[in-house]
């Protein structure tokens, strides 16, 4: 029996989990036009040896006008997933984590340089850039490109683009698909008065806003295997007025769990260049908490989650039933080894690494180090 909450089981969906920590999609910048590389062999199959409930892959483009950037992953051609594959049998064969992808796509703010770069929008007619599209031509900033409005045709177009990625993530093996619906990428643009400004069944009112998003998650739960889970992740706050929040997000959660939603990653942010975000530890757990009180299915809530007693604190208070973890896990890969460590509990490690259980942690892997 655990001793705590963030190391007893938890299930999404029929998928199974070991513990309540799920690592985070976090993109990585390092593909090649949308081809997973060897960066990506290293970095996954060391998160695949932490211990976590789950890994999730970075944000993965369902077109190669869907990528934030040129160095975004993307499963949108027969090369995108051979490359994939090829990690992802690496990974597997050491380790049995559960994996899952975020499938998205980046609408307005997409076309832009990477992050240490500078992270600006590369315009359409320099090199590495293209052209954007979005549910209105409004630019992310004023200096960027205004975006195409996406026309039915191009609507369409989007949502069999996440049909595709869908059934090759399918193909591939992978236990779960998040699709991404936050962060101010093109799913969260059309949720959001601020960048929706359509005049058909797709913008206007809160039940027009949602219609596309619930298109697309509609058509990928029917792509994926019935037997595995498909959740979404939201911003529950643009921290902008006269944006989308808390009170939609409930209602868009709503909607989403009636279709057959497993679960809901709640964050916040990323549509409105002038937000006005209140940063701290736990800083988006309140969101998890209104959404967690509203739905049945699991609530995933991240920010800022670093320390091992605030992320129990947030599962023992009923605030979410998972957390997950992003930087705190890039800088500490082994952080569920030392929650473990720290709470008592035991947790999965490779027989190669068995020999490394500290003395003082003689049950940390399960049974003492040979």
């Amino acid at each position: 029996m655990s001793k705590t909450r963030l190391f007893s089981p938890v299930s999404v969906g029929t998928l199974k989990l070991r513990n309540r920590i799920v690592i985070a999609p976090m993109c990585q910048y390092s593909a090649v036009e949308g081809e997973m590389t060897d960066w990506h062999q290293i970095h996954l199959g060391n998160l695949a040896l932490s211990g976590a409930g789950i890994l999730t892959i970075e944000a993965t483009a369902v077109s190669p006008e869907g990528r934030i950037s040129y160095g975004d992953v993307g499963l949108y051609s027969d090369d995108c997933q051979a490359a994939m594959a090829r990690v992802l049998a690496s990974v597997r064969r050491w380790s049995n984590i559960p994996i899952a992808i975020q499938l998205g796509h980046a609408g307005r703010k997409a076309s832009t340089e990477k992050p240490w770069l500078g992270g600006h929008q590369i315009s359409l007619g320099s090199d590495k850039g293209w052209k954007t599209v979005a549910p209105s031509a409004i630019p992310f900033k004023d200096e960027y490109d205004h975006p195409e409005s996406l026309d039915k045709e191009g609507l369409l177009r989007v949502r069999s683009a996440f049909v595709d990625a869908t059934r090759r993530a399918a193909d591939l093996g992978l236990d779960a698909v998040q699709i991404h619906g936050a962060h101010g990428y093109l799913l969260h643009q059309f949720l959001s008065p601020l960048s929706n400004r359509r005049a058909d069944e797709y913008g206007g009112s809160l039940e027009n806003r949602m219609r596309f998003p619930l298109e697309v998650f509609d058509a990928v739960r029917e792509a994926f295997p019935s037997g595995k889970p498909v959740t979404m992740r939201v911003s529950a706050t643009d921290w902008a007025e006269g944006g989308w929040d808390t009170d939609q997000t409930v209602v868009f959660a709503k909607a989403l769990e009636a279709r057959g939603c497993s679960a809901i990653h709640v964050s916040t942010g990323g549509l409105a260049s002038h937000q006005q975000i209140a940063l701290g530890p736990n800083y988006q757990v309140p969101f998890a908490r209104a959404v967690k009180q509203a739905v049945d299915i699991p609530v995933i809530a991240v920010g800022l989650i670093t320390e091992f007693e605030q992320a129990e604190g947030v599962l023992t208070t009923g605030d979410a039933d998972l957390v997950a973890i992003a930087r705190a896990i890039l800088y500490d890969p082994r952080w569920p080894w030392h929650a473990a460590a720290h709470f008592g509990e035991t947790v999965q490690a490779p027989d190669q690494y068995l020999r490394c259980q500290p003395r003082q942690y003689r049950d940390l892997f399960g049974s003492p180090a040979g």
